[in-house]
Order: structure tokens, then sequence, then C-alpha cells
């Protein structure tokens, strides 16, 4: 499918940025193949293209903690008062964000700057941010070979200069960064089609092989913001792939047709969930 004029070139981009990267509408990425398939659907996905969500307190702990960790992203700007409650201080907020910064209260500025230094003290983790192997914020475009459409991708971290097998960083933050609570992220977040997704842009870049594999950076919002490196299995990952095929299928449909679909025009039945019926089956009947 044709790019969008102005729209990034095939390949990858070492500097290109954030804003430019998701400026690209007439391209695929991760999260929006996420978007696109249930519980969601398309018509979330695109609302969502044309109406960007405005900034979070939760969205803006994990940019700045990128910021500090990566050492690539907005700005952080101390706002220093303990409320910011005046028409002045909004205004001020206000301008930091028309800005691109992100601000932040002095104890919110403390937190990121105690997460940086907690995350060095993981030496798997330091190790695979290891600044003399890396950079931070690479961006890949290509075309999908079955449907034609462009995919694109933003690496939080790319391993440079290095042979043999490519081990892919993903920095994440949590409120909890237990095995346990990361298996509930990845079922609710698409965290093994994320992965899937990664694997194969570097592969289709020709960044790393069939042995290319993402291992996310887990670290916790509170003290001791404990870090917790995890990666996801295979038969999670093959059905990451398998969904991902599903939600590129369905924008290339979306963007051939122009209809952008909802939950559909019948009735949709559900069932009750399985430990639910095992339950009252027992009960009731």
């Amino acid at each position: 499918m044709t790019a969008a004029a102005g729209a990034p070139e095939l390949g990858l981009h070492t500097d290109l940025s954030n804003e430019a990267y998701h400026a690209d509408k007439t391209s695929l990425s991760s999260s929006g193949a996420r978007k696109l398939l249930p519980p969601s659907c398309p018509a979330k996905f695109r609302h969502e293209q044309d109406h960007p969500q405005p900034a979070t307190k939760t969205f803006d702990y994990g940019n700045a903690a990128h910021k500090e960790v990566l050492g690539n992203g907005p700005e952080l700007v101390l706002v220093d008062h303990d409320l910011w409650n005046t028409d002045a201080i909004r205004a001020e907020v206000a301008a930091i964000r028309e800005a691109g910064g992100i601000p932040l209260k002095r104890h919110e500025l403390d937190m990121i700057k105690a997460m940086g230094e907690a995350l060095l003290s993981n030496p798997l983790a330091a190790a695979l941010l290891d600044p003399a192997s890396g950079a931070p914020e690479q961006s890949g475009f290509w075309l999908d070979g079955p449907t034609g459409i462009r995919r694109r991708v933003r690496f939080d971290w790319l391993p440079t200069g290095q042979s043999g097998r490519l081990i892919i960083p993903d920095y994440k933050t949590s409120d909890d960064a237990s095995e346990d609570a990361f298996q509930r992220a990845v079922a609710k977040y698409g965290y093994n089609m994320q992965a899937a997704w990664y694997e194969e842009a570097a592969q289709v870049l020709g960044l790393g092989g069939d042995d290319t594999e993402l291992l996310f950076i887990v670290q916790e919002k509170k003290p001791p913001y404990l870090v917790n490196v995890i990666g996801i299995d295979y038969f999670a990952r093959e059905i990451g792939r398998a969904k991902n095929r599903a939600a590129i299928e369905t924008f290339a449909d979306c963007m051939e047709t122009g209809v952008w679909t909802g939950y559909g025009d019948e009735p949709n039945y559900v069932s009750l969930p399985g430990w639910t019926e095992n339950r009252d089956k027992e009960t009731y009947l």
C-alpha cells in the first residue's frame, strides 16, 4: 500500500523522532495490532489514531523512567510545588506539555532518579542496556509480504556492533515485577504479540537471525524499585505470531475498504467463564 507523503522510508531509522514515528497512519505497529483484535476492535483503533489520548500520570511515569533509563526521550521538567492547583502553575504545566516535556513534582523526579540507579544495580539489566554496546529508540519500517501493508517497530534499545545472537531488551515499569504478575500482564496487554512482532522486525530488517529474542526488563515503581528480566516462552510467542497475522489481515482489509468495524451488526452470544460454569453446573444442574 502506498505510504502517505512524508512518511518515513522503509528500513532502519536511527534518529527518527517519536512524533514522526507515530504520525504515520499508513503503517501498523505492534500496539496498533493489539488494539485491532478482541476485546478491542478496528473502530477503537481508528478512533485512537484520530484522537490521541491525553497524558496521564501512569504514562508520565513510564515515559519519564524510559528517559532516565534509556537516555532518550522528552525532557523531564521539575515543577517544584506540592500542589498544582493555581492558574499560574496549571499554565506552567500546560506550557511544559505543549513543548513536549514531562512536568514532575519533586518527589516524582526523585523517584525516577532512584529507579535509574536501582536498574544499574541489576547486573543483567545493566548489561542489556549498556550504552557502550547499544542505542535507544530506533525505528524500522518494512512491507508485509502477504498483504503489502507497511509495518513499523520502535525498539526501546537496539544492540550495535555485536556478533552472534541478537537479544533485544524492552523496558517496562509496573506495580509488580514478579513473574506471576507479568504473566497476567502478558494476557492483558498482549506482550507475547509484541515479542513476536519485534523479533520478526529484527529479522526482516537484517538485524538478527531466527534465534533473535526479546527480553522484558520490568521494574517496579515503588522502593526498592526491583528489576526482573523476563522472557516469554516459545508457545506463547507462536500464539502471538498467529494473532499478529490476524491483526495484519484485519488492518489490510480495513485500509482497502475504508470500513473500521465495531462489534458487529448482529447479536453476539457469550457463555459463562469456564470456572463459573464448572462451579454452577455442579451446584444447580
